[in-house]
């Protein structure tokens, strides 16, 4: 697999991890108690968002390297996901 391949990967992978990632300790304003003049009292207190993109980056890291290894070593053959998913080759 290309390099360029590989980093295509890893970013579709990070982007879904981070909408995983981002309800992670979230706390409302309403919850906090303090609500800004304006915003919505479900809106994030403190969004911590530093801190979520690092964690985003180290559990993708993780998932990326699984999906390598599995790529990599032909642990999951294509037939047998054609026929995990009901599409059985002709």
């Amino acid at each position: 697999m290309s390099l360029a391949t590989s980093i295509a990967i890893y970013f579709i992978i990070w982007w879904v991890v981070l909408f995983a990632v981002l309800p992670w300790g979230v706390r409302s304003q309403q919850e906090h108690g303090t609500i800004t003049p304006g915003s919505d009292p479900g809106a994030p207190a403190i969004p911590g968002l530093k801190r979520k993109l690092v964690w985003t980056t180290v559990v993708a890291g993780c998932v990326f390297a699984a999906w390598q290894i599995v790529y990599a070593y032909r642990l999951i053959p294509l037939d047998d996901l054609a026929a995990l998913i009901g599409f059985m080759p002709r």
